[in-house]
């Protein structure tokens, strides 16, 4: 137990060192004005779709659900967020948590009954629910209604979303390594036997949708405060099925997959902005030959620390042997 204690505080360690010398890279080509400014926003949308693809991935990939409403959580974020900061000159940092509280509380409140449902029933109720929570906001002219709030004060900038980025993919590694996580790992392999096995299956299925949920309410308040204007139209089904994308093109399971994911999609969409009449063909395209040759995404199950020579940087935990029917601690 203990070495495999020492084995994780030592692989946050180094990938917060990662963190560390990536975030200074970036900072000096955003500063350097090395990246134009098209691609500074792009590479802010990267790290929120980060996010987007990892709270969605604790939900369908780690928990085996199947939720097409999570861009409706995220409106909720978004639209929590810039009623504080524009409306009340709350600090940026309370308007995130707000939103993500917000998000989380709902996640809990829709959770309770529509999660007793699985596969393609709670797909339906999911995206009804994404759809309804657009169609609200859509009618509640305090935010702007279907023109959309204006005004909004440009807060996201990099530190903001890399930073937590970060700690939504630590929140979520840890928590999947947790005894939850396990449950939710129970839960998508076969629920009746965990189930069987005394595993509260609807107490872990909320807590992981009322995570992710939480986690996208702080995506769409950083989302929009990277704009002066946003409306229902940003949070539409067709958002929850491009975060879906992500999810399924990384592999359903890995948090690595999801970071994957989002920068292909995120980027793919980025560069081919110039060709419009072209970019769905080649969007589509690639995403047909990624299923025909990588059904399983492009990393699986698997993690970054579990492959080829990154296992020598971070190492394994050692069998612990045995002496006398114990295992040395």
């Amino acid at each position: 137990m203990f070495k495999g204690m020492k084995y994780l505080r030592k692989n946050d360690a180094i990938m917060l060192g990662f963190a560390i010398v990536l975030f200074a890279v970036l900072q000096g080509l955003v500063t350097g004005r090395v990246l134009s400014s098209f691609w500074q926003l792009n590479v802010l949308i990267i790290g929120i779709n980060i996010i987007m693809a990892v709270s969605l991935n604790l939900i369908n990939g780690y928990t085996g659900q199947f939720s097409l409403g999570h861009a409706g959580f995220m409106a909720v974020g978004a639209y929590v967020g810039v009623v504080l900061t524009t409306n009340f000159h709350a600090p940026f940092v309370v308007a995130l948590l707000a939103g993500g509280a917000a998000a989380a509380f709902l996640g809990v409140l829709i959770g309770i009954p529509t999660l007793r449902l699985s596969g393609d029933y709670l797909a339906i109720a999911t995206l009804g629910l994404g759809e309804i929570i657009r169609i609200v906001i859509m009618n509640i002219e305090y935010v702007g209604g279907a023109a959309g709030f204006k005004g909004i004060p440009h807060l996201t900038n990099l530190a903001w979303v890399f930073w937590v980025t970060v700690i939504a993919l630590f929140f979520i590694k840890n928590f999947v390594n947790a005894q939850p996580g396990r449950a939710c790992l129970a839960i998508r392999e076969n629920e009746i036997a965990a189930e069987s096995m005394g595993v509260n299956t609807t107490k872990y299925k909320v807590m992981a949708f009322a995570i992710g949920a939480g986690f996208a309410g702080i995506a769409g308040g950083l989302f929009a405060h990277c704009f002066y204007l946003i409306s229902p139209a940003s949070f539409t089904f067709m958002a929850s099925f491009n975060y879906l994308i992500m999810v399924v093109m990384g592999g359903m399971g890995s948090i690595t997959g999801s970071i994957a994911g989002a920068f292909v999609v995120t980027f793919l969409s980025a560069a081919l902005a110039s060709w419009p009449e072209f970019r769905m063909i080649i969007y589509a395209l690639a995403l047909i030959f990624l299923m025909f040759y990588r059904p399983q995404g492009l990393f699986g199950y698997m993690e970054i620390t579990n492959m080829g020579p990154f296992r020598k940087i971070f190492g394994r935990p050692q069998a612990q042997k045995l002496k006398g029917g114990k295992a040395d601690e």
